[in-house]
């Protein structure tokens, strides 16, 4: 079954990030013992204005994921 896309991100960001997310959002690894515990998308545009968005499992739980967003200007 395909992954993308992923609804816990698709609703994150602003309208410019949703598009990109979409398009770029990680294939989770699942298998038994291992696989995708977290997700980080980095996204910088022209005018230095960086958005940090990333996915964290809870508990082992594919279920539950925590979403932590932070954006900020690069130093020139």
């Amino acid at each position: 079954p395909s992954q993308l896309p992923d609804p816990a991100i698709e609703d994150q960001g602003k309208d410019y990030v949703r598009p990109i997310l979409n398009k770029y959002a990680a294939v989770c690894v699942r298998c038994p013992g291992y696989g995708t515990r977290t997700n980080t998308v980095v996204l910088i545009d022209a005018e230095g204005r960086v958005t940090f968005t990333e996915r964290n499992m809870v508990d082992a739980d594919v279920n539950q994921w925590k979403t932590s967003s932070y954006e900020f200007k690069l130093h020139t």
